[in-house]
């Protein structure tokens, strides 16, 4: 049985890989989990490396994009490095729209994410 509800995550050497199982991240509830999950998998951890695959994801409310905001700050603040992958291009388009393009490291798929990791 998986540990969390609404990510599956795998750990590849140092960094954690999370995976949300949900197609469509709408609702505040479904977020509200998603942080806490996340936070969970964190806990007190510094230097924490992630990636985020968004592969199985067709929509998600504008709210998560606050919650990516979050995640980045606390990352960051631990000294760890966190990178996105599998975004849809119209996903992708937001992203672009709200300039977050430029303030998350986005790639391709998980092997181009995990290959700059090493770089």
């Amino acid at each position: 049985m998986d540990q969390f509800r609404r990510i599956q995550t795998v750990k590849k050497g140092d960094i954690h890989i999370v995976l949300f199982k949900d197609k469509k991240i709408l609702d505040d509830s479904v977020l509200d989990e998603i942080k806490v999950e996340i936070n969970k998998l964190m806990g007190n951890a510094s230097g924490l490396d992630m990636l985020l695959d968004f592969s199985n994801i067709e929509f998600m409310s504008s709210a998560m994009l606050g919650l990516l905001g979050q995640l980045h700050r606390k990352v960051g603040t631990g000294k760890g490095r966190l990178k996105m992958c599998g975004i849809r291009p119209e996903i992708f388009q937001v992203f672009k729209l709200t300039n977050l393009d430029k303030l998350f490291k986005i790639h391709p798929d998980a092997p181009a994410a995990l290959a700059a990791f090493e770089a």
